[in-house]
């Protein structure tokens, strides 16, 4: 009798791995900029608003390109297109570290959004052919584990990346920085081709009742999806409930990327609001401590919103937790009260994300699914662009961060508010009764 705990657990094994080491070299190569803020803008001229641009620019070529990779992904499969994105954008972030000006650096921040265009909503869409939904939520937290261990590990890596090769060739130490995380991607891209299989049926690593089992269960999910909601990619590009989940999404991005790109900034600031000088190493360090919170976080919460299955629920808690946490840092007198709400802020907007992208299979299957998920992500994903601006825009006009880390919080509340109504609301793309 198949063990179906057993096929799932050999089903992660053999493909989760693989993903988070591509997933943990994307978040570097998109972040990698943070770590190096002070750095580049010296070497660069940039002011605190053109760093903003300079980091959110990569969202507006990643919106641009996101349904029509991720319906390539599943016309081609995702072992050709996965390795297709990890080696563009290795390129790419290995060409910044030759920017010569700020023109530049623009041109191929643009670029790189392009190139990783698909990479995020292409591996959720893929999880979904591989894992029954029971399992679906915690999978993708296990994947998007490599989103906080890479900014918990990768940023004093990076830090200490930059103090090392400072000079080293000629090179300045953002220039060695972002050499050393592009290539790594060229390498996994390679790895991907030879590596992921894009269907159970063509799993030739797995016994044949196991094999069985898998496509069964999916297949039967399928379905039972089908049955409740036979929707075509024009309708599912349309539906009202999938534009309220990329609103969703557009306030889990800002938050994620507003603490991705100025979390650095807001440490290396203790030494003007407290009289603590900290090493670029220190900084570094010190910016792990809320990623490595978020990434117990949300694997714990994950596997419980699989257990009680309302993840709805599971991603408004954690939004509103840290929308209300991430103000409150800016009226604290010491670093380490500083940190206690800026960490519940990142355990909140981490442990939202895996939950989150449970909620679109439950009504989408086939190209709709695929076309739908890059669609949440490439206008959730303007958050990241959003984000990094105009957070860097207040804090030039005002010169204070303070009203660009209250409109963090407020996104993230609306966020919570949002998928708390869409949970409410009755279903807007069933197919009509008797359909």
């Amino acid at each position: 009798m198949t063990s179906g705990h057993g096929t799932v657990r050999k089903v992660m094994w053999r493909t989760v791995p693989i993903l988070m080491a591509l997933y943990f070299v994307n978040y570097l190569d998109r972040t990698n900029l943070g770590i190096a803020k002070a750095d580049i803008s010296e070497h660069l001229q940039l002011s605190a608003t053109m760093f903003g641009f300079a980091s959110g620019i990569f969202f507006i070529g990643y919106v641009l390109v996101e349904v029509p990779s991720n319906l390539a992904l599943h016309r081609f499969g995702a072992r050709r297109w996965l390795a297709r994105i990890a080696v563009s954008w290795g390129i790419v972030v290995v060409a910044i570290g030759f920017a010569p000006n700020a023109a530049t650096l623009l041109v191929l921040r643009f670029l790189l959004g392009v190139a990783e265009a698909g990479l995020f909503p292409g591996v959720i869409f893929y999880l979904s052919r591989w894992f029954p939904g029971a399992y679906r939520a915690r999978v993708v937290a296990m994947f998007m584990l490599a989103s906080p261990i890479a900014a918990a590990v990768g940023t004093p890596v990076g830090a200490w990346l930059i103090d090392v090769g400072d000079g080293l060739f000629g090179l300045a130490g953002w220039q060695f920085l972002m050499i050393c995380s592009g290539l790594p991607a060229i390498v996994l891209g390679v790895v991907c081709w030879f590596s992921l299989t894009d269907r159970p049926a063509d799993a030739t690593w797995l016994p044949d009742d196991e094999k069985r089992w898998l496509t069964d269960v999916l297949a039967a999910e399928e379905r039972e999806v089908g049955d409740r909601f036979d929707v075509p990619l024009r309708r599912a590009l349309t539906s009202p409930r999938v534009w309220a989940l990329a609103v969703v999404y557009f306030g889990v991005a800002y938050g994620l990327y507003a603490l991705a790109f100025f979390l650095p900034s807001i440490i290396a600031g203790f030494r003007e609001s407290f009289g603590l000088t900290l090493s670029i190493e220190q900084v570094g360090l010190i910016t792990a401590i809320p990623y490595a919170f978020a990434a117990v976080a949300m694997f714990l919460w994950s596997r419980h919103a699989d257990r009680t299955g309302g993840h709805a629920g599971h991603v408004a808690a954690p939004m509103l937790l840290g929308g209300l946490a991430i103000p409150v840092a800016l009226y604290l007198d010491s670093p380490v009260l500083v940190m206690i709400p800026v960490t519940l802020a990142a355990m909140g907007v981490f442990s939202a994300i895996p939950s989150f992208w449970a909620l679109p299979s439950r009504f989408l299957t086939g190209a709709a699914a695929a076309g739908a998920i890059g669609l949440i992500n490439s206008v959730g994903n303007l958050g990241g662009f959003a984000a990094p601006y105009l957070t860097g825009a207040l804090d030039d006009l005002l010169g204070s961060p303070r009203a660009g880390m209250w409109a963090v919080g407020v996104m993230m509340v609306l966020s919570a508010a949002v998928v708390l109504a869409l949970r409410a609301a009755p279903d807007r793309v069933a197919k009509p009764v008797g359909g």
